[in-house]
């Protein structure tokens, strides 16, 4: 296992895991918590099929360090860059042409919420507990999560974003926040076996391609979308043993 500050990684088969843990309530140190050119170059170099981001112990992860963002915010231009960069990290696992899940125990508040709605499914433990809580701090999310939230709920993220109240895993799956709650007290085992029957037996190619076409559909409009998927479609039918 290789250590990356509050960020541990290591490989399970083809899957890649990604560990925050930093303390009970595995607090963000910063927004921009992982590098993005190591986690591209670890992606691709181990030839990942899919790829967990889980909290250690008891919690996915609490948000952001108070105490750090205090002092980042010292300096509006120093903070704005920082925010910046966590979120183009944001953006970069979302745009992953690979499956990413969120295994969520325990707390998933703020900025760790903001990563789970980043991944492409969101599998919660029956104690996982989800909020926004900015608003109590005269705060709004800044990594992308107001407009994450909103394009998966609808008008079912107001409230979350505008309360700031806690809601738990049954809730959650009841408006289409997490995908999948698991029987255990820990999502992770649920999470292996999801990303194993989505990714075993299936090239990386194969994959890839599935997953450019799924994001082409909310990217691009209609007609190149389907274009790019014709094209995908051609390149792997020729290579296809077919059945005589």
């Amino acid at each position: 296992m290789s250590q990356s500050e509050i960020i541990s990684k290591e490989r399970i088969g083809d899957i890649g895991i990604i560990t925050i843990s930093n303390g009970k309530e595995n607090y963000l140190d910063k927004p921009d918590f992982f590098n993005i050119e190591q986690l591209q170059n670890w992606i691709s170099e181990e030839e990942l099929k899919g790829l967990i981001i889980r909290g250690a112990g008891r919690n996915f992860s609490a948000g952001a360090d108070l105490d750090n963002l205090t002092e980042l915010a010292q300096n509006q231009n120093v903070l704005t860059d920082k925010m910046n960069k966590g979120k183009s990290l944001l953006d970069f696992i979302e745009k992953l042409n690979i499956p990413v899940i969120a295994a969520i125990n325990g707390v998933c508040f703020g900025g760790g919420l903001e990563i789970a709605l980043a991944c492409h499914i969101r599998i919660a433990s029956k104690n996982a507990l989800f909020a926004f809580p900015e608003i109590n701090h005269g705060l709004i999310p800044g990594l992308g999560g107001s407009y994450r939230i909103v394009q998966l709920l609808g008008n079912k993220a107001k409230e979350i974003l505008l309360n700031g109240d806690m809601i738990n895993a049954e809730r959650a799956y009841e408006i289409g926040l997490v995908d999948h709650i698991s029987e255990h007290k820990d999502s992770f085992e649920l999470s292996i076996d999801k990303l194993i029957s989505l990714t075993s037996d299936r090239s990386l190619e194969v994959i890839n391609y599935a997953m450019q076409a799924i994001h082409n559909a909310t990217l691009l409009d209609k007609d190149e979308a389907l274009k790019i998927e014709t094209e995908l479609f051609c390149k792997l039918a020729v290579k296809v043993e077919w059945n005589q």
